[in-house]
Formats: C-alpha cells, sequence, structure tokens
C-alpha cells in the first residue's frame, strides 16, 4: 500500500513533492500529522485520516474534516512521540510500504531534525520511505547495495547518521568512493554528482542520509 503523509511543516512545493503527489491520483491512502491536514488541503487532496493531539488545527477545521469524512485519531497533548512518529506508526500498522512524507521541513531546527531521524524507525525497515521538499528527498539506507535513479548532473550527499559508515563503494558519482569510511562529523560526502541517469552505493556497516537533489544544488 501506498502512503502520503502531510506534517505540519513548510509546504516547499517543488519537483519532488511533485512526483510524490502524482501517485496520489492511485489509490494512496493520505494522512495528516496534526496540522499538516491544512498543508494536504493546499494541494487539494482529502485526508484519509488526522493523527495527533489537535493542537496546531482550529476547532472549526476538525469540524469540516470529520463532516467530510475524515477519521481523527486523537492523542494527548502529554505523549512521548510527536505527531509526525504516530502518523508514520499508523501507516505502517495499517499495512504502507511505499511512504512519501510532506512538509516534514520547517522553521524549527530541532523539529526538522527529529522529523529527518524519524528514518531511522525500525518498523520503517525494508520500506520504501522518504521525506521530500522542493527538488529534494531524503532517505536512509542501510548496509547493502543501493540504486540511485536521477539524471546526469544531480547531486547526491552522503551523510553518515549515529557513527562511522564503513566499507563504501559508489559507481557513478563524480568523486568516487572506493571501500572507503565516512565519519561522523566531517563533510565529506556532501554534494557529489550524478554522472549518469543511475548510480550505486554500497557499503558494509553504520546508516548513511541519502539527500538527492535534482540539478547541481
Amino acid at each position: 500500500m501506498r502512503a502520503l503523509i502531510f506534517a505540519n511543516g513548510d509546504r516547499n512545493d517543488g519537483i519532488m513533492v511533485r512526483r510524490a503527489l502524482e501517485i496520489a491520483h492511485e489509490p494512496t491512502f493520505i494522512v495528516a500529522a496534526d496540522g499538516g491536514a491544512q498543508v494536504a488541503r493546499s494541494f487539494g487532496l482529502r485526508v484519509d485520516v488526522v493523527v495527533g493531539d489537535m493542537d496546531s488545527l482550529p476547532h472549526a477545521e476538525v469540524e469540516r474534516l470529520i463532516t467530510a469524512g475524515t477519521e481523527i485519531v486523537r492523542h494527548p497533548p502529554e505523549k512521548d512521540a510527536t505527531d509526525l512518529e504516530l502518523a508514520l506508526l499508523l501507516v505502517t500498522e495499517r499495512g504502507a510500504d511505499w511512504i512519501r512524507i510532506i512538509g516534514g521541513i520547517g522553521d524549527r531546527i530541532d523539529q526538522t531534525l527529529a522529523n529527518i531521524y524519524l528514518l531511522a524507525l525500525p518498523i520503517l525497515e525494508r520500506r520504501d520511505v522518504r521525506l521530500v521538499a522542493g527538488a529534494q528527498e531524503m532517505r536512509l539506507l542501510k548496509p547493502g547495495e543501493h540504486r540511485l535513479d536521477g539524471t546526469a548532473g544531480d547531486t547526491i550527499s552522503l551523510i553518515p547518521v549515529g557513527g562511522a559508515v564503513e566499507g563504501i563503494r559508489t559507481t557513478n558519482l563524480y568523486y568516487p568512493l572506493k571501500d572507503e569510511t565516512l565519519d561522523f562529523g566531517p563533510a565529506r560526502g556532501i554534494s557529489n554528482v550524478m554522472e549518469n541517469a543511475q548510480a550505486q552505493v554500497t557499503f558494509r556497516t553504520g546508516s548513511l542520509l541519502m539527500v538527492h537533489t535534482i540539478g547541481r544544488a
């Protein structure tokens, strides 16, 4: 099952966002994390479920959603998970294995970092989960071989998360890595460039945040 999740950050419309929205013309489960319902509405989409403590939605908007047939899954304000985390838990529990998050980037650095780190949730392993904003998409890579699809000239950044990433090999990237290590901290993996419409990244240990930007960043 495919799912779109709208978080309560900036709309950040752009090519990567539009690619994700194109899927919404097919049967797609659309979930909003609290105020993300208004982000979804700005794109003209009907939300199937809104989840959260409803502190970012006016009462009148909640009532409008209920009237439109949207399911409201309300949580207390005193909770351990963010609204976006609750939305990710909900869509995986209902069977989604292809997930795109829109509105996950905003003007709060702490919230933005937390949203990116949610890609590391154990329940998301072996699922195709990406956070999209403007001309960028982010996904978390685990050890193994990964294919990167794009266009020659696109920007690829590989950022270690949680520690060093070892045994990295790349093909069809301008700055190759040949069984090398990227350490957590240094910015060596930033702003590589695709030389073909397809590239590969393989590594042995650790986690890599892959940021794909259409064109030269």
